[in-house]
């Protein structure tokens, strides 16, 4: 079994207990809601928002929807479900993100919470260069990558005896990887993620 597999069926045996879990305040929500006020400013009103790795919805996908057309992208059938039910007006689809099926310049602005994290980390170079390829001239970008290299499994994570796994590099690395990409990096926050671990978050442009 792939990572992918290992990721994807977790996802959908785990989604309820994920989204019970994944509140939607703290300064995750408060990042993603100013990445939104941005992007506004920016363009000057309304644009088109993708949520890379949406989950059920939140805290991202619904916080960008309040001024917003917003697409969500998921591996799992069950999460891109319970996001139908939370964020009814996003456009939802379900693929892979490092292949992207979208046309070059598709969007404004990117918000990608807690799933690269779970693609193998020889592929984050490809991930970040669709982030790229996707993103409008002067688009705007927000990921969430790893602070410290890590790399494994877990067989009963939150104790809902699922398997999931993650492949991550390092902040030094994911900063090298972001700018590889064509991004110049704006912002860094490193946070402590409510379901575990310490994750760096880097706002970019194109």
């Amino acid at each position: 079994m792939t990572q992918r597999d290992v990721v994807r069926e977790g996802y959908d045996e785990i989604a309820e207990t994920y989204d019970e879990e994944r509140t939607a305040e703290g300064p995750e929500r408060d990042i993603a809601e100013q990445f939104a006020a941005d992007v506004t400013e920016r363009i000057g009103g309304s644009g088109r928002l993708f949520d890379a790795g949406c989950g059920a919805g939140r805290p991202v996908l619904e916080t960008l929807d309040e001024s917003h057309d917003v697409v969500g992208l998921d591996i799992s059938t069950r999460q891109l479900d319970n996001a139908r039910q939370r964020v009814p007006d996003a456009g939802l689809t379900q693929g892979d993100l490092a292949n992207l099926p979208f046309r070059s310049d598709t969007f404004d602005g990117i918000a990608s919470y807690h799933a690269i994290i779970h693609v193998p980390k020889d592929e984050h170079a490809a991930v970040l260069d669709e982030f790229h390829r996707v993103l409008r001239p002067d688009g705007n970008l927000l990921v969430v990558m790893g602070d410290s290299a890590w790399e494994g499994e877990n067989d009963d994570w939150l104790d809902a005896d699922t398997r999931m796994a993650w492949s991550f590099f390092g902040k030094e690395k994911n900063r090298e990887l972001v700018t590889d990409a064509g991004f110049e990096i704006l912002d860094e926050w490193v946070l402590e993620d409510e379901l575990g671990g310490t994750f760096a978050i880097f706002r970019a442009t194109v």
